[in-house]
């Protein structure tokens, strides 16, 4: 009888990742970048334990929204305060602050819970071309283009 592996936190090896998100889609560009901070890439995977990666996400402000997304689609959210919902578009808000979009669009795809939080602590964006985890000895990630 074959039992099934399960990875625990001090056995688990991390890596670093640039990925350069100039003229990347948001929504593919997070799923991949989910992936990668949750560990769904590695062979030790296991769904209760955060097995991922770092991620740095530079060029923030460079990603695209396709259609009419950058007009239509709203960024909201709420002050706790009555009548406190606020709204602003993406293309206002990728604008102004380009790496609260590409962490919202990750967040979308993470577990939500202490664990999702976990692994969103792990992912750095940066709105221009340069990081400062020179340090970490990054490597360089090409993300899979289609269309």
């Amino acid at each position: 009888m074959t039992k099934t592996y399960m990875a625990k936190p001090g056995e688990i090896e991390r890596h670093w990742y640039v990925v350069d998100a100039q003229d990347q889609v948001l929504g593919r560009l997070a799923t991949q970048v989910a992936n990668i901070l949750r560990g769904k890439n590695k062979p030790t995977f296991t769904p209760h334990v955060d097995t991922g990666d770092f991620v740095i996400v530079v060029n923030a402000d460079k990603v695209r929204l396709t259609g009419k997304k950058p007009l239509q689609k709203q960024f909201r959210w709420h002050t706790m305060y009555p009548g406190g919902l606020k709204s602003v578009s993406y293309g206002k808000m990728l604008q102004q602050h380009p790496d609260k979009v590409i962490k919202r669009a990750v967040w979308g795809m993470l577990p939500h819970n202490a664990l999702g939080r976990n692994i969103l602590r792990k992912l750095k964006v940066y709105a221009g071309a340069s990081h400062p985890h020179q340090a970490q000895k990054p490597e360089p990630l090409t993300l899979e283009k289609r269309g």
